[in-house]
Order: structure tokens, then sequence, then C-alpha cells
């Protein structure tokens, strides 16, 4: 009886040593990090600043696990797969990094900024984000620049497809290729309106 006791004991302990470990993503990591140590230095004024207010996600990508397909028609929530924030605030994130990176200048959103300082607020919507781990990495997403105070506004749509390898790791890391690509289109468009050129997508 006692040895029976004992072996139940010894498979409860194992049981309880054997739960999965959860692993979180995010996909700011590395995004408008500065190439070398001149690019160091502090941006006292720049010539312009940028605002990326919150961006909007579908709802299936609200929740914080990976959300990924497996199939036609069919996706699986990844309970132990998880991203460090809802998506919204990873991409949004991100998206400020990359722009500010490529640009050189500070995203204001919510800072107050020096008189008659230019900014450029960028929205996005992101129309679909999905994850087939293997596959590829896809963003869609609208988004528009325009001058705080012109009512002169640029709507353009980007769709980055990253081709990705197996695992979660490789996932992200073709998603925040992804968020890099649509960087690059608007900070195009920034550059080109704080030019005084005329933008298109």
């Amino acid at each position: 009886m006692m040895r029976a006791v004992v072996a139940v004991a010894a498979l409860m302990l194992a049981g309880c040593g054997s739960v999965p470990q959860e692993r979180f993503y995010s996909l700011s990591n590395g995004l408008g990090a500065p190439a070398t140590d001149a690019a160091r230095t502090t941006l006292a004024a720049p010539a312009y600043y940028i605002e990326v207010p919150a961006v909007t996600v579908p709802k299936q990508a609200t929740r914080n696990q990976l959300v990924v397909t497996t199939g036609a028609g069919r996706v699986d929530v990844l309970e132990q797969e998880r991203w460090v924030s809802p998506p919204a605030a990873e991409i949004g994130q991100a998206l400020s990094l990359a722009v500010s990176g490529e640009l050189g200048t500070v995203d204001v959103f919510r800072a107050p900024v020096p008189d008659q300082a230019p900014v450029y607020r960028i929205s996005t919507n992101v129309q679909r984000f999905e994850s087939a781990p293997g596959r590829y990495a896809l963003i869609d997403a609208v988004w528009s620049v325009r001058q705080v105070g012109s009512p002169q506004v640029l709507t353009c749509r980007s769709v980055a497809q990253e081709t990705v390898g197996a695992g979660y790791d490789e996932l992200v890391a073709g998603h925040r290729r992804a968020v890099a690509r649509i960087g690059a289109d608007i900070s195009k468009a920034v550059r080109a309106l704080a030019g005084g050129n005329q933008p298109a997508c």
C-alpha cells in the first residue's frame, strides 16, 4: 500500500514538473537600433517629428497568444507562445522605431514639441496579420500620413509577406521584417512631404 502511495506521489510530481513553459516574443527587438557609435548621439532638434498613435488590428489578432494558420480555414491559438504585449501595441511600437530610425527623428505622440516644429501623424489600420509557421508571415496595412494642421493627407496600403523557416522564432523574425518594410514605405512618404514634394503610394 505504501509503495502505491509513493508511486502515485512520484507521478504527480513528475506531472507538475512537465508543465510547458511559456515563451514571449516581441516585434520591436532590433528595430530602430543605431548602426554605428556615431549614430548614438542624442537628437537635439530634428527637422521634423512624427506621431504614431495606437494601431488598430483585426479582432482575431487582439489576444496575446500567437494565433497561427495551420490549414485551409483553420487557426490554432498557442497558449505557450505569446506576445510580450498585445499585437496592436507590438506593431505600433515596432513601426514607431522603424520609421523614427529610418528618418532620424523622434516619435512625439502624447509629448510636447517645440513651437512651429512640423509634426507628421501616421495612422495605421492593420487589415490582416497572418502567421503561418514554416511558410510565411504577413501584414496587410492601410496607413496614412498628414502634417498636423494641414488638410493634405496621403493614404496608402502596404502588403508585406515574408517567407519564414520552421519555428516560432523564425515566424516572429518574419513579422519583424514585414514591419520594417511597411515602415520603409511610410518613411518614404514622410520624407517626401517634409521635402515639399507630392508623395505617392
